[in-house]
């Protein structure tokens, strides 16, 4: 294309854009159509991700027009060069914000996309996969960024549960749910149990006595009479009196 082409191309963008600022909705389809291609252009450079082609372009375009109406003609810059860097921020917040699986706090993707291309960099320089330590050195960051970093990375697509954790034989476990261990009722039996004992904190010395040599050593009550010097019926007294002051404080 020859400079003249372009400098008509250029004053054309820039008197739309003025067209547009005047109200001229028509203006702003023109241009929106005229670079309608170089938004889809840009959006394919994510074809790779999970998001659908529609979406991508979908969001580019949205770029597009915010490009459009905070380009100043006047600064001498081209629609076009203005444009560019507008339409792939606007894609690469797109995928900062909506692309992960699990949000994370915007620093720490930063951080793990450029861990990522430093690794991706120096596995190229030392031809293997570089060392947390490498990693942290070469970025003046921690050992424990660099890990953190890898981890966070797994967040943006993380595995299917239904998904084998390894290639799938007879030993091997089929899917990772199959990793996780079923509720144990003994948790209910414990809590049960703590709270009965701070409810019994609330009786007489004897009638807690009389509670253990029951349900504890499993004494009849003639055998926890004989144990305490009373009368078997005394005992049935005491005993029945205590469990329903343990079960009063229990449903409090």
């Amino acid at each position: 294309m020859s400079e003249g082409v372009l400098l008509r191309s250029k004053l054309d963008d820039n008197e739309l854009v003025r067209r547009h600022r005047s109200g001229d909705r028509a203006a702003l389809d023109e241009l929106i159509n005229r670079y309608r291609p170089l938004a889809s252009g840009l959006a394919r450079r994510y074809s790779y991700t999970s998001e659908t082609a529609d979406d991508l372009e979908q969001v580019a375009c949205i770029g597009l027009v915010a490009a459009i109406k905070r380009y100043d003609p006047e600064r001498g810059k081209s629609l076009r060069a203005f444009a560019v860097p507008t339409i792939l921020g606007e894609l690469r917040r797109h995928f900062r914000d909506t692309g992960w699986s699990v949000h994370m706090p915007r620093p720490l993707q930063e951080r793990a996309r450029d861990v990522r291309e430093m690794t991706n960099k120096m596995t190229a320089e030392l031809q293997r996969s570089p060392k947390p330590r490498e990693v942290a050195e070469r970025m003046n960051l921690s050992v424990e960024d660099v890990i953190e970093s890898r981890a966070v990375r797994r967040a943006y697509s993380p595995d299917s549960l239904d998904a084998p954790p390894a290639p799938a034989d007879d030993d091997s476990p089929r899917s990772w749910d199959s990793l996780y261990g079923a509720e144990d009722d003994g948790y209910s039996r414990v809590e049960t149990h703590t709270v009965i004992e701070r409810a019994m904190r609330a009786l007489p010395d004897r009638e807690q006595q009389i509670i253990r040599l029951r349900f504890g050593a499993e004494l009849s009550q003639a055998e926890i009479g004989d144990a305490l010097g009373i009368s078997q019926m005394h005992v049935s007294r005491l005993l029945r009196r205590s469990l329903d002051r343990v079960g009063a404080i229990v449903s409090l």
